[in-house]
């Protein structure tokens, strides 16, 4: 057996329905639906959230809460992920993109200080933390505000 000489077992096949094609073929005129009402309507039938007339949940649930619109989305790094660097090399944005340590840019990059850097390195991101800072410069380093 190839791929090439499969076939759909008989009766598994079937040509769609072709409503409204006239009174001989048994759905003309209404096409299966009946006469007026509801679901004879074009588009007409029940919404997904519809419970029978009782109040949807979506309306019963209190509201809650406030989502921001103009909240900034920083992607997080932490001085401790760049200790795979070499000592002396330029990090920014791109290149930590580049190595997966950041799923992407969004607003900016900002510089956490959990963990040790190691050695020296100059970094350029968005926004740092002061620990970051003290530690990224403690260890030769300097930090660069884009």
């Amino acid at each position: 057996m190839e791929l090439h000489t499969l076939k759909a077992p008989v009766g598994a096949r079937t040509s769609p329905r072709r409503v409204g094609r006239g009174i001989g073929s048994g759905l003309g005129k209404t096409a299966g639906r009946g006469h007026k009402g509801q679901k004879a309507r074009s588009g007409g039938g029940k919404g997904p959230a519809f419970e029978g007339g009782q109040t949807p949940l979506q309306r019963r649930l209190p509201k809650r809460g406030f989502r921001n619109i103009f909240k900034k989305e920083y992607a997080i790094v932490n001085v401790g992920q760049l200790a795979r660097f070499p000592a002396g090399a330029v990090i920014t944005p791109e290149l930590l993109l580049e190595e997966g340590l950041i799923k992407k840019v969004g607003d900016g990059v900002k510089l956490l200080g959990q963990g040790e850097p190691g050695k020296a390195l100059t970094v350029r991101v968005h926004q740092a933390s002061r620990s970051a800072v003290e530690k990224i410069e403690g260890a030769g380093g300097k930090v660069e505000v884009i």
